[in-house]
């Protein structure tokens, strides 16, 4: 559906029209012979809109069970019963769906492939088909596993497999133009090798950072998840202010705001000097600072780290958190659960803070992802402190 503009193409056009045809949806009924087939609509968040009508408008009446049974199509000009037709709609976002479209539909969110499965892939199906594409034997180019392993991780860092496959068909085309200026030779490529094929990496492994006033988030990002760095330090101690830099979005910064204001108001709970904060010039840094960053999931990681700073007392552990936080210090569900395990794991980071209500979301991971980790779910912000320093609050530390 990506650029279709005209609702001829889903309702047909008039017979009076020369090259008139019915839609599409009656000539698919018509080649599978069946009234029950299952159509896929393909990037249906692509649509677009002309003065020749609206197709999105044009589908409500096909994706709407209470009417499709009486679908009418302008060539027939006779209704067609659609109810019993399987309707699988793809798209990228949701956001360029009208609303309307929309709540015609289920939504299932698929998430991105991990590692192991995009190697498997690799391995099973885009390099044999590459290489049978390019008329090669498996004996006379091969790519070894630690080498995809690498591929995945250093260049071609993405929810899907798109890249991946032109990485590989990178390797192929300069493969071949060694075997032609030497035919009796075979190529194992290795992870050495890969520079001289597709250059220097494109992601480097991202580094644990770790000290006071430093703690590690957890982040979902359109290529999957990643970790976070957060960074506080005190700049003087003149007077009180508070600064934010990382290219960090409006909600992000109300979490700034939130987690400042809530460790500010309960430092003493926490152990902590009650007056640091109202003499002191705090900056807050997410890097990298040239990545857009939003969202509220890193309200408990900035509040950790801001509590570091106060306390002059690094986390003890290497470990990462996410979860939304409020001014009561309530610690809210977020996004991305699987795809944030998976840059933990990507980290060699073991020990997780995840929300208590996103325990179902983990619960539901497979069993490898599971495997080694130490998962920590946090009601509220309480539990955060005794993970993060090992004691508990003060006595009056009941949060409402």
């Amino acid at each position: 559906l990506g650029g279709m503009r005209d609702e001829a193409e889903i309702k047909g056009h008039r017979r009076t029209y020369i090259g008139a045809m019915p839609g599409k949806f009656i000539q698919a009924l018509k080649e599978v012979q069946v009234e029950n087939p299952v159509i896929m609509l393909d990037e249906i968040d692509k649509l677009g809109s002309s003065f020749q009508g609206d197709p999105a408008s044009a589908l409500l009446e096909c994706l709407d069970p209470e009417q499709n049974n009486a679908f009418l199509d302008h060539y027939l000009d006779l209704r067609v019963d659609l109810s019993k037709v399987l309707f699988l709609c793809t798209a990228n976002q949701l956001d360029t769906i009208p609303q309307a479209l929309l709540d015609r539909m289920d939504t299932i969110r698929l998430s991105g492939y991990i590692s192991e499965e995009k190697v498997a892939i690799a391995k099973h199906h885009l390099l044999p088909k590459l290489l049978r594409r390019a008329g090669l034997k498996k004996k006379t180019l091969d790519v070894t596993d630690g080498a995809l392993r690498q591929i995945v991780e250093g260049y071609a860092r993405e929810a899907g497999v798109r890249n991946l496959e032109k990485q590989l068909h990178k390797i192929l085309r300069k493969g071949i133009v060694k075997l032609l200026e030497a035919p009796d030779t075979t190529l194992r490529i290795g992870i050495k090798d890969l520079p001289t094929y597709l250059g220097q990496p494109l992601f480097r492994q991202e580094k644990a950072l770790k000290g006071v006033g430093v703690v590690t988030g957890l982040a979902w990002t359109a290529m999957g998840g990643a970790t976070l760095g957060v960074e506080a330090a005190r700049i003087h101690s003149q007077t009180r202010g508070f600064k934010l830099t990382g290219q960090l979005g409006d909600v992000m910064k109300e979490s700034a705001s939130i987690a400042h204001s809530f460790i500010s108001s309960h430092l003493k709970r926490y152990k902590g000097d009650p007056a640091f904060f109202d003499r002191s010039y705090i900056h807050l840094h997410v890097p990298e600072g040239a990545t857009p960053k939003d969202g509220p999931s890193a309200g408990v990681t900035m509040a950790t780290a801001l509590l570091s700073l106060a306390r002059r007392e690094a986390v003890h552990r290497p470990m990462a958190m996410t979860g939304e936080l409020t001014l009561t210090g309530q610690v809210l569900p977020v996004g991305g659960i699987r795809e944030k395990v998976i840059a933990a794991r990507r980290q060699k980071i073991t020990t997780l803070i995840l929300p208590q209500a996103n325990q179902r979301d983990y619960e539901e991971l497979p069993d490898y992802l599971q495997e080694g980790m130490e998962v920590h779910f946090a009601r509220d912000y309480n539990d955060v402190f005794q993970i993060c320093f090992e004691e508990k609050p003060a006595r009056d530390s009941r949060i409402h």
